[in-house]
């Protein structure tokens, strides 16, 4: 079977995010006061073949530990569709 599947990668609290730090400070010059803490993150989508939801999801985790994501600095959520 084929699955889609999405990871969303963000940085973990207390590492700097700089592209954040970045929106943040432009969102009031444009107008938009009262916005904190920005974290810019990621998504990844992909098709996966495999013979279950279970095996998908599994297949999916390792990538992220090998490739998709850092996982000393940053955490990832996968959503198996």
């Amino acid at each position: 079977m084929s699955y889609l599947a999405r990871v969303d990668v963000m940085l973990k609290p207390g590492i700097s995010d700089p592209q954040g730090q970045t929106i943040e400070r432009a969102l009031p010059v444009l107008g938009y006061a009262g916005v904190r803490e920005v974290r810019v993150g990621k998504r990844i989508e992909l098709q996966i073949e495999a013979a279950s939801h279970d095996e998908a999801r599994s297949k999916v985790e390792e990538m992220c530990e090998r490739l998709l994501a850092n996982p000393v600095i940053e955490s990832y959520e996968v959503s198996i569709g």
